[in-house]
Parts: structure tokens; C-alpha cells; sequence
């Protein structure tokens, strides 16, 4: 089992006490439980780079709580900045080096519970699948979401910088004017700003319990962001000091929850496979009927970028993921009786949360929603027999035919929509980026972007079997398999 006892009590592990002691640990802080936490903050992403400031509020409350905290950092690939290139092909693996290295620190340092901080798309999933193998007490805090960029009224993410790419190829768009789009979409620290992937599972590890409520909307540099990593520090100790586990808070009925809010918010296809890597952690059977038979009860309700209009910061204001959830809770949408990192269950959190204003568009009601059913689509054919997925939030058309242009690899498809070769009509093909042909299962928006900054996005199709960004739209299908 682990504990931080195995390093630190009786005479042979004076050596141990020794190097803490070098690092001005005392004998007292030795008694106390040791809490790792672990951030993935680097100059990579500005989606990562305020978490070693952060860091330190999660030590505080750990310490402040009675326990000793002891900071470690992870890995983080920006995807963004990974976006359209070989580099996009360390993406994906990245979120197994994340948890990785998350458990090697934990087990060799034998920490007794964690706090894990994340920001860009993959260190997230990473942490919590982490958490779930390592089954020590665990709670997850998200750095926070970007704030949108202004320009001339507008609300910007670093989506429309790609958008306008595809615009200025196009010759729709000046070159000025692609200027002052970059100069603007992104203003300061956090994530992107949509429901793409980080706020996606941010959101979700709210619904599956392992972060405390309303942690994932606030912005990056929102004041209130340090009180909430402060408060996961706390709540970390509490968690241990009542002997609850990822075990006991990753349950079937959890993951199901989890699903719920992805197809309420219209949130990326990103999500599913990364709650199949966490259920597989967890020891939870899930699989894509699950996905199905929720999404087929689940309304969407959230109008949320890239398929609606609104950034998170826009939700944060009206009351965040706990809103969303009292809505679902509201209407038997969720199993208010599982437990969560705050040591109450979703019904005990959620009760003083108040109910969605109707002066407000970003939140529809479940009995009037944007769509009866939810956005992230499972999908059975001839070309994949074993699954692929769609988004449909912000999709009009629910057919397409048209003609196959095919491509063996990313780069050759964007080259083609940058010449202005895709045309209204075609079901842009791009093969071989898969799991193990890409390698790695690279996502597509560079493609996905310039088609919809050409204003092609309502007229072709694109099917592929590597992943999309949670900042595609339009009618895309992905993860082809086999």
C-alpha cells in the first residue's frame, strides 16, 4: 500500500529523512502526511504557464490543512502550437507519459494522496487517469480557461485564427485583417476558450466527481482561481483523512454522468476516448453503446463554441458547470448519489445552486433544448465497422453524399484546401492517421479550419481515422476504425 510512511519512520530511513531535511523539511513536517502536487506548467502552451504559480495555493491549503505538500512537475504538449505538423503526432501519447509520470513520482516518494493540475487538452485526462491507476486520494483542479480576444465587437479563440487562415487562402480575407485576428484571439494565460477539449474535460471532471464544483469555468486569471486550487488543497486532505478514494468516486453511474454533461455542453469527441482511457483505469466496463444510450436521453442544451456562440468565460458568468448539472439533476438527467471530491455526493453539492434565469441565451432548458438529443454521436457502417464519431452541434445537414477526395496524409489534404482544390460537394478523405498508421491519431484542424474559413464548412465532408480538435465543426467524422 502506499504511504508515505514506508519512507520516512524507523532508523533505516534516516538517509531518507536526511535529503527531506536538505530541502528544509523538519521532523514535524516529516509526522504529517506527505501530498504530492504534481503540475503541468511549462513555456510550452499558455495554457500551462501560470500553473507553477498556482502550485504554490494548492501547497498552502494542503499545509494549512494539516498535511506536508511536495511539488512535482509533468509533461505538457501544447496542441495548438503541435497543430498541423509531425508535432501533432506527439499528442496523443502524451497523455500516458502525463500519467506516467504522475504514478512513477507518487509511487517512488510514496505520497499518500494527490493534487493534480492541469491545463492543455492532454494533461488533464492524463492526471485523472493517473488518480484512478494510482487509487490514492486524489483531487483534480483545472487551471482555467482563457479569456476571449475583442476585435471589433467580437469574441475570439485561437479557433478563428485558424478559421481566417482558410479565409485569407481563400482570398475572403486580407492579410491586415488576419493580422489584427492573431494579434487579438489570445489575450493572457489558460485554455482555450470554447467548449474544446481542456474545458470539455474540465467540465467533465466536475460531473464525474473528481474536482470540486465549480472549479472549471472561472477563467485562468480570475481571482478566483487561486481561492479554488487553494480549496482543492484542503479538500485533498480532507479526502484522506476520511479514507475516500478515486475508487469510490469513479463509478459506473460516475462515467455516466460524465457522458451526460459532454452531450449537454456539445463538448469535443475528444472526450470520448479519454473517458474510455480513464474507465479502462478505473476498472469500469464502458464502451461506445454506453456512449449511445446516454447521448440517445441526453438533450443539448448549452450553445457553446465552436458549434454555438458563447465561450466559457460566458457560462462562467450565469453560474458555471454546476448550473448545467442542477438543470440535468433538476430533470432525473443525473445520479445525484454519487460521491465526490468534496466528501458530499452531486445532490449534496448542487443544493443551494439556484435554477437557469430565462434572461440569459447561453442555457437552454432540458424540456427546450437547441437539440432533443445529445451532440456526441456514435456511428456504425460499412466504412467502420467498429466505430467512429461525429460532433453534431452547430451540423445542419444529418446526410451527405458526395465525391471521395482522398489523402494519405494530413498535410497533402490542408495543401489541397489551401489551393482552393476541395470543392462543395466532396467527402474529403484523409486515411493512414490512425492510432498506429499516423502513428499517433492526429487531429485535423488546420484541415477542418481552412475549409470552414473558405466557407466551405456546411457544404463538404471529411472522414478520417484520426481525432478532430474540440475546435472542429462542421460535418467531420473521426476515429474510423479499423
Amino acid at each position: 500500500m502506499i504511504s508515505s510512511r514506508n519512507v520516512v519512520e524507523g532508523v533505516s530511513r534516516a538517509p531518507h529523512r536526511a535529503m527531506y531535511k536538505a530541502m528544509g523539511l523538519n521532523d514535524e513536517d516529516l509526522a504529517k502526511h506527505m501530498i504530492g502536487v504534481s503540475h503541468a506548467g511549462n513555456e510550452a502552451t499558455p495554457c500551462n504557464i501560470h500553473l507553477p504559480s498556482l502550485a504554490k495555493e494548492a501547497k498552502r491549503g494542503v499545509s494549512d490543512a494539516g498535511a506536508t505538500p511536495r511539488e512535482f512537475g509533468t509533461i505538457a504538449v501544447s496542441d495548438g502550437i503541435a497543430m498541423g505538423h509531425e508535432g501533432m503526432k506527439s499528442s496523443l501519447i502524451s497523455r500516458e507519459i502525463i500519467a506516467d509520470s504522475i504514478e512513477l513520482m507518487v509511487r517512488a516518494h510514496q505520497y499518500d494522496a494527490v493534487v493534480g493540475l492541469a491545463g492543455c487538452d492532454k494533461s488533464l485526462p492524463g492526471t485523472m487517469m493517473a488518480m484512478a491507476r494510482l487509487n490514492v486520494p486524489s483531487v483534480f483542479v483545472y487551471g482555467g480557461t482563457i479569456m476571449p480576444g475583442i476585435l471589433d465587437g467580437r469574441e475570439l479563440t485561437v479557433v478563428d485564427v485558424y478559421e481566417a487562415v482558410g479565409a485569407y487562402n481563400a482570398g475572403n480575407l486580407s492579410l491586415e485583417s488576419l493580422k489584427n485576428i492573431e494579434d487579438t484571439a489570445c489575450p493572457s494565460a489558460g485554455s482555450c476558450g470554447g467548449m474544446f477539449t481542456a474545458n470539455t474535460m474540465a467540465s467533465i471532471s466536475e460531473a464525474i466527481g473528481l474536482a470540486l464544483p465549480g472549479s472549471a469555468s472561472p477563467p485562468a486569471e480570475d481571482p478566483r482561481r487561486e481561492k479554488i486550487v487553494y480549496e482543492s488543497g484542503v479538500a485533498c486532505v480532507k479526502l484522506l483523512n476520511s479514507g475516500i478514494r478515486p475508487s469510490d468516486i469513479l463509478t459506473f453511474e460516475a462515467f455516466e454522468n460524465a457522458i451526460t454533461i459532454l452531450n449537454a455542453l456539445g463538448g469535443s469527441t475528444n472526450g470520448i476516448l479519454h473517458l474510455l482511457a480513464l474507465a479502462g483505469e478505473a476498472n469500469i466496463k464502458l464502451d461506445y453503446g454506453d456512449f449511445e444510450r446516454i447521448r440517445k436521453k441526453t438533450p443539448h442544451i448549452a450553445d457553446m463554441k465552436p458549434g454555438g456562440n458563447y465561450v466559457m468565460n460566458s457560462l462562467d458568468k450565469i453560474g458555471g458547470i454546476p448550473l448545467v448539472m442542477k438543470s440535468l439533476l433538476n430533470h432525473g438527467l443525473l445520479h445525484g448519489d454519487c460521491l465526490t471530491a468534496t466528501t458530499g455526493t452531486i445532490s449534496d453539492n448542487l443544493k443551494d445552486m439556484g435554477s437557469v434565469s430565462p434572461q440569459q441565451k447561453i442555457i437552454r432548458m432540458p424540456n427546450a433544448p437547441l437539440h432533443p438529443q445529445g451532440t456526441a454521436n456514435i456511428l456504425w457502417g460499412s466504412l467502420a465497422p467498429e466505430g467512429a464519431v461525429i460532433k453534431t452541434a452547430g451540423v445542419q445537414m444529418t446526410n451527405f453524399t458526395g465525391k471521395a477526395k482522398v489523402f494519405d496524409r494530413e498535410e497533402t489534404a490542408f495543401e489541397s484546401a489551401s489551393k482552393g482544390d476541395i470543392s462543395e460537394g466532396d467527402v474529403v478523405v484523409i486515411r493512414y492517421e490512425g492510432p498506429k498508421g499516423g502513428p499517433g491519431m492526429r487531429e485535423m484542424l488546420s484541415t477542418t479550419a481552412a475549409l470552414v474559413g473558405q466557407g466551405l464548412g456546411k457544404h463538404v465532408a471529411m472522414v478520417t481515422d484520426g481525432r478532430f480538435s474540440g475546435g472542429t465543426r462542421g460535418f467531420m467524422v473521426g476515429h474510423v476504425a479499423p
